[in-house]
């Protein structure tokens, strides 16, 4: 069992934090979750959960990740609805990399009952 610090910035580890929605263990109940898990996804390299977490409408066919790309910390600086409550939300984030970092702003929706990502603005 894996006990490394979440990847995604919340404290406690991987394996309870966003490994058991990589494992398919537990879905993400907010929108933030689900964003805080891609983000690890990414980190991790699991092209697999990215794309069973992206919306039918938007998915792309296939998604390569780059070996080489190192994140390196995720902050969440903004949030709007995305809660149990809410059908749609958004998170605004900025996730940092060796060399840079993207600033995106995220629109997430509920897809049978699940949060799912359907795109993202980049920002300046």
């Amino acid at each position: 069992m894996t006990t490394r610090s979440c990847t995604c910035g919340r404290p406690g580890t991987y394996d309870d934090c966003c490994g058991r929605y990589h494992a398919g263990a537990a879905a993400a109940p907010t929108a933030e979750a689900l964003m805080r898990s891609r983000y690890s996804a990414f980190v991790k390299g699991d092209a697999g959960y990215l794309l069973r977490t992206w919306h039918p409408r938007t998915r792309p066919g296939r998604l390569d990740l780059d070996p080489g790309m190192r994140w390196t910390g995720l902050e969440i600086l903004d949030t709007s609805d995305g809660s149990a409550f809410h059908t749609t939300g958004t998170v605004t984030f900025r996730a940092s990399y060796r060399g840079g970092s993207l600033h995106e702003r995220s629109r997430f929706e509920r897809v049978d009952g699940a949060w799912v990502y359907v795109d993202g603005e980049i920002l300046p």
